[in-house]
């Protein structure tokens, strides 16, 4: 994780977001059932490199930890003025990890490190400036987890992108989890760019739009009364952003 802006605010922003994302992330990991006291954790101001054990609860860290994370901070940055917003960088690899003297060892370590500077990230948090995190998959955790149909979440939902870092290139996967859907990457000379083209994407969730009315009919206040030929049933095919929504369940044929 890393905080983006950071160098650009002053001392006391800088130290209240000391004081805020490491407590982000351990609500966040608590909310998903992940203890992040058997993680080794190297902190460096705005950012945290975090080693966990591969003990099978991958899934739920790509799935369950990001939504609770993009969770707290919507709670987080509303309380607070634009500037003072915090917006993360997030990437998650696997790999072998040597604990050493000074942190950690290992091209998993290097990987992710070059993966976290990746222009697709900050292509994304300035193309979607309402976002408060961004995430990258390696490609090896985006197979083993999405496109491996361990999680709730859809191959649709991430656009590939190719990572140029100094000597580093690799591909990973993008999202943007207040979109519901893939986010599309910059295309400029010299930057990464996406392998596939992704859908356009409404800034507002499609369940925060009002329905529109049906024609001749006035309000008539809420009821209990059961109305068959008024139900509608509506069949969706991959994810939906349901925040907002009400779902109604009844047997079939009566």
């Amino acid at each position: 994780m890393d905080a983006q802006a950071y160098g650009s605010k002053n001392d006391r922003m800088q130290s209240e977001f000391q004081h805020d994302l490491p407590r982000l992330l351990d609500r966040a990991a608590k909310g998903a059932g992940l203890d992040r006291s058997e993680w080794q954790i190297q902190r460096t101001g705005d950012e945290q490199l975090a080693v966990r054990p591969q003990d099978g609860s991958e899934p739920r860290l790509v799935d369950d930890y990001i939504r609770h994370l993009v969770a707290g901070l919507r709670h987080h940055n509303a309380q607070r003025v634009p500037e003072a917003r915090m917006r993360l960088r997030a990437v998650i690899h696997q790999g072998l990890v040597e604990l050493a003297e000074n942190g950690f060892a290992g091209s998993a370590v290097v990987a992710t490190a070059r993966l976290l500077t990746a222009r697709p990230l900050y292509d994304a948090l300035a193309a979607h400036p309402g976002a408060d995190l961004v995430l990258l998959l390696s490609d090896d955790v985006y197979r083993s987890t999405v496109a491996g149909g361990h999680t709730t979440l859809s191959t649709a939902d991430f656009t590939h992108v190719t990572v140029k870092v100094k000597e580093y290139e690799a591909s990973a996967w993008l999202r943007v989890p207040m979109l519901g859907a893939a986010a599309t990457a910059s295309h400029e000379p010299g930057t990464a760019g996406t392998g596939k083209p992704a859908a356009p994407v409404s800034g507002e969730p499609a369940a925060a739009r009002p329905a529109p009315a049906a024609a001749g009919t006035a309000d008539r206040g809420t009821t209990n009364e059961y109305r068959a030929h008024q139900v509608n049933v509506t069949n969706v095919a991959g994810s939906v952003d349901a925040r907002g929504a009400v779902f109604g369940f009844g047997s079939a044929g009566d």
